[in-house]
């Protein structure tokens, strides 16, 4: 199993920053593809930022040129950092990781392991 924790969320003004976090403990290790989702209510879960072993990124196209997925193998930590924050952002982020070499998707479905998610509001 593979525990994930996320933290760094909360509100801010648009046009702020956030930088998330996500911890990986459990049968992790840095082969994993990592990936931050997020969900607003009444919508579904949508992938924000993908990063594979090899340190190749995608990001939806919504947050492109703002957000910027990073992973610290020596810490087993996955971040996000947010920039020029929109009120659209608003949702709840979630982190995810799977045990799939390479592997560098979007698709929530091909995801095992997921955290229990972290509130970001984003006030005009």
């Amino acid at each position: 199993q593979v525990q994930l924790v996320e933290s760094g969320g909360g509100s801010v003004q648009a046009g702020g920053s956030l930088r998330l976090s996500c911890a990986a403990s459990g049968y992790y290790d840095s082969t994993y593809s990592m990936g931050w989702f997020r969900q607003a209510p009444g919508q579904e879960r949508e992938g924000v930022a993908s990063i594979n072993v090899y340190a190749r990124t995608t990001y939806a196209d919504s947050v492109k040129g703002r957000f910027t997925i990073s992973r610290d193998n020596a810490k087993n930590t996955l971040y996000l950092q947010m920039n020029s924050l929109k009120p659209e952002d608003t949702a709840m982020y979630y982190c995810a990781a799977v045990k799939y070499y390479g592997l560098l998707t979007l698709d929530p479905g091909r995801f095992g392991y997921w955290g229990q998610g972290t509130q970001v509001t984003v006030s005009s």
